[in-house]
């Protein structure tokens, strides 16, 4: 018996809407529903991994390299000192990470409220990143 799909290949599919910022052949990116920043955006290979660690050497290298360029979209979006990664991995089942646009360590901190966005906000972020991201 095959697995459900996880919530974000869901999201990959089409399958439950989001607001992409950025898609190539192996990876997707869209922004966090739950953002601690305006452009914390998701970062995920297309084909299902629970452990980013578990991705083979040169699909993880290719995930960065992609993350790279979306958090170059970011900054340009998002003024900010730095795009910060992260790596959380136990809320959903797929292998993700997180940019978030940062100030100062505590613009990083998961503790803190999430934003509130509307979906005319939130599109307005992605579509201003996705314009800008250089693939």
């Amino acid at each position: 018996m095959k697995n459900m799909a996880t919530i974000f290949t869901r999201i990959i599919n089409g399958e439950i809407p989001c607001y992409k910022v950025a898609e190539d052949d192996r990876y997707f990116a869209f922004l966090d529903i739950n953002p601690l920043k305006a452009g914390h955006t998701l970062v995920t290979p297309k084909k299902e991994t629970d452990y980013l660690f578990d991705i083979e050497d040169e699909s993880l290298a290719g995930m960065i390299v992609f993350a790279k360029k979306v958090a170059a979209a970011i900054k340009e979006v998002c003024p900010c000192n730095r795009v910060a990664v992260a790596v959380l991995g136990l809320e959903v089942p797929h292998a993700h990470i997180h940019l978030i646009p940062m100030d100062s360590m505590n613009d990083v901190n998961f503790a803190n409220p999430k934003l509130k966005f509307t979906q005319e906000e939130f599109k307005d972020i992605a579509d201003n990143i996705c314009k800008r991201v250089r693939l």
